[in-house]
């Protein structure tokens, strides 16, 4: 990975964006997208859109969502530590002793999660796993009115795990569920700019999936797309404790993971499988028997419905804050979705027959 593309990658995944309040990595997205786009702009709901060749047809949309999971405070007691709400699906057990970041008033407030030390539990209590509301945040505030100076109720914030590069071309990071998403689309516009395509192209960065697609459902009804491509992380089961006739086998370092399922359009998968062995890039196939609890639902049935087409990157220990995800991955995703971008032509048909 170039190293522009790499500072892009590290500046998304340390900025906090929970659902709801992705403000400060949007802008982050507008200033890349006015480098490689004809026009951007912002919807209501904060998602941003990228054009290029807005006259092109057909209309392609490549979304992925730019919200991580996070907290939302909730109660500040007499002493000074605040009670917090999860935003999306947060998992306690990841939750202990972890480091924080709040969107305060004033700016970044950093504290810590606190939990009662094992030598105070008692007995049974240390084979449980912890309860959300037994959890809390600590500022090192003096008290109440010194807690209020920073933070209010209603101010949300995140886990805090800088960009880590590992060993092999792997990443570690506190939210590449979904910010990696956004990367792979800006570098796939990017590479579809260098010869020249047909289509018009509209990239999302969608805004509140992580509590229901919210972004998704108002951007694809602005851009009325003919055909959609949803990209966001799909689970890796290359570690141990997953049992695969379960989970699937799907690992790191294979290439993106390109869905198959009634949420799928069949000419759309199709057309991705072909766009990949043209080009050499490596793919895993996944199966969904129903809604994929994606972007890609609400795309699929906006206004009269869109073509939809679904990519997971393999990603390990999902809703964590110590997320791992392959850099190649990410790069042949671009490359899947610049070639895909490159052989639609106008008047190409996504009806099922």
């Amino acid at each position: 990975m170039k190293k522009a593309s790499l500072a892009f990658l590290e500046r998304l995944m340390n900025t906090p964006s929970p659902s709801g309040f992705e403000q400060p990595v949007q802008r982050i997205v507008r200033d890349e997208a006015a480098k490689l786009a004809d026009e951007v702009r912002t919807d209501l709901h904060g998602n941003v859109i990228a054009v290029k060749n807005p006259s092109g047809t057909p209309r392609v949309m490549l979304a992925g969502h730019c919200d991580q999971i996070g907290f939302i405070v909730s109660y500040i007691n007499d002493e000074g530590f605040l009670y917090f709400r999860k935003i999306g699906g947060i998992d306690p057990t990841a939750c202990v002793s972890q480091r924080v970041v709040i969107q305060g008033k004033q700016g970044p407030v950093a504290g810590v999660i606190g939990r009662k030390a094992i030598h105070m539990q008692e007995p049974d209590d240390r084979t449980k796993a912890p309860k959300l509301d037994a959890l809390w945040i600590d500022i090192g505030a003096k008290d109440k009115e010194d807690a209020q100076k920073l933070v209010r109720l209603g101010d949300p914030g995140v886990f805090v795990q800088s960009f880590q590069l590992l060993q092999n071309g792997r990443a570690a990071s506190m939210a590449f569920d979904n910010k990696m998403a956004v990367w792979i689309i800006a570098e796939a516009m990017r590479l579809a700019s260098q010869s020249s395509h047909k289509a018009g192209v509209f990239g999302v960065s969608t805004v509140q999936e992580e509590i229901g697609s919210i972004g998704a459902h108002a951007s694809a009804f602005s851009i009325e797309p003919d055909v959609a491509i949803v990209v966001d992380v799909g689970h890796a089961t290359d570690h141990p404790g997953v049992e695969k006739t379960k989970a699937g086998d799907y690992a790191l370092d294979k290439g993106p993971i390109l869905s198959r399922g009634a949420n799928v359009n069949p000419r759309a998968f199709e057309m991705l499988v072909a766009a990949a062995e043209q080009e050499g890039v490596p793919y895993q196939t996944d199966a969904i028997g129903g809604r994929s609890a994606t972007d890609a639902d609400p795309i699929q049935y906006s206004r009269a419905g869109v073509a939809v087409g679904l990519i997971h990157v393999p990603l390990r220990y999902m809703h964590t804050p110590c997320e791992i995800i392959s850099l190649s991955d990410m790069e042949h995703t671009a490359r899947l979705l610049a070639a895909f971008v490159r052989r639609l032509e106008p008047g190409v048909s996504f009806v099922p027959e």
